[in-house]
This record gives structure tokens, C-alpha cells and sequence, in this order.
């Protein structure tokens, strides 16, 4: 018997399997696709009501927000309008990421309606250093960002944390997990917000 014909007969119910499982898995994937989108939709949207307590719902913005991330990888960025009970705008939010000192970061960003001043971020995912890194977490290091200028952030070793400006003071111990929320900051809010203002979403013509 010919080689290919004995290696077939041994092993067609190993390749029947892998075929069945196969397509299981990737009709059960495109089955729970719309549910997965939901519930990241739904713990975005959850994240960003505490961020922006008087936004009621949240409206995805349409047209592409497209920004260059470090290394010239290009991403599109899910934008969402933030609406009061009265439908007026009181923020916007939006997804966004980069690498610390053990791997990706994950931040839900909210800023005013205005976009010229940060409402705050939490931490979606992370995997910095337990006791260091992970201070990112943490109410005395977010809270520096709350008020402070939509614009290009700087970090800083030492100074006031109480002082609400573009200066982000390090966490000690920690100071590559605290430059890499500033980097996310300042990748995402500077190149989000000039074509905001091309589309008529914010500014003059918001």
C-alpha cells in the first residue's frame, strides 16, 4: 500500500475530527461574536457613567477616528458621545492602549464635552507589577489626570499630586507603568482630537 494511502487509512478519523471541531468552533465564534461586542460595549459604557456621572447613555460616534500608533501600526478608535437625560453632551469616551513595564494596558478614557479638559480613566486591563506597577489602579494616581488639559501630558519624579495640571507625578517604584499611562494619554487625546474638529464634533462648528 502507498504511503499517503496508509497514512489516510490510520489517520482519517483524527482529520474528520479536527475538520467537525473546527467548524464548531468557528460557528460557535461568529454565533457569540455580536453577544462578546455587547458586553464590552456594556462594561465600557459601565466604566464610563463613574467617569461622567451625569451621561445617561452613550452614542458611538459615526465615520472613522483613525490615530498611528508607535511602531506605525494604525488603529481605529470607537469614539461614544455621552448624553444626559436631556440629550445634551456631556463627555465623550473612548478605548484606548499601550505597553507598560510587563505588558499591555488597556484604559477607558473620559473627557469633557468640550474635550479640552480629562474627566478621569480606569484601568480595563493590566498585568504591571503587583505592589508597583499596578499602582495605575490606584484613586491617588488617577485622580491627577481629572481636570487636567486634554493635551499633551508630562511626567514628572516629584511635585504636587494635589495640583491639577499637565504634570503627572510618577508613581515611586513604578516610573515606566506611570510614563506609559501618560504615552496613552497624549498618543490617543493629541491625534484623536484634531479630526474631531475636522468632523465638526467639537469646537466652532461641535
Amino acid at each position: 500500500m502507498p504511503k499517503i494511502g496508509y497514512f489516510i487509512q490510520q489517520s482519517w478519523l483524527l482529520i474528520v475530527s479536527s475538520f467537525c471541531f473546527g467548524l464548531l468552533i468557528a460557528v460557535t465564534d461568529a454565533a457569540l461574536a455580536p453577544k462578546i461586542e455587547q458586553n464590552k460595549t456594556d462594561k465600557l459604557n459601565h466604566r464610563t457613567m463613574a467617569l461622567l456621572p451625569a451621561a445617561k447613555h452613550f452614542v458611538p460616534v459615526d465615520g472613522n477616528i483613525e490615530i498611528e500608533l508607535p511602531g506605525g501600526k494604525k488603529e481605529t478608535v470607537k469614539l461614544y458621545k455621552a448624553l444626559s437625560e436631556t440629550e445634551q453632551c456631556v463627555g465623550w469616551s473612548f478605548n484606548s492602549g499601550g505597553y507598560g513595564f510587563s505588558g499591555k494596558i488597556e484604559l477607558v478614557v473620559a473627557v469633557n464635552e468640550n474635550f479640552d479638559k480629562i474627566a478621569g480613566f480606569d484601568v480595563i486591563v493590566s498585568s504591571e507589577t503587583p505592589g508597583f506597577g499596578d499602582q495605575i489602579k490606584t484613586i491617588s494616581f488617577r485622580c491627577q489626570f481629572i481636570g487636567a488639559p486634554a493635551d499633551n501630558l508630562k511626567l514628572v519624579k516629584t511635585g504636587d499630586r494635589t495640583k491639577i495640571d499637565s504634570e503627572i507625578v510618577a508613581i515611586t517604584g513604578a516610573t515606566v507603568s506611570s510614563q506609559a499611562v501618560v504615552n496613552i494619554f497624549n498618543n490617543y487625546i493629541t491625534k484623536i482630537k484634531p479630526q474631531m474638529m475636522q468632523k465638526g464634533l467639537i469646537g466652532n462648528a461641535k
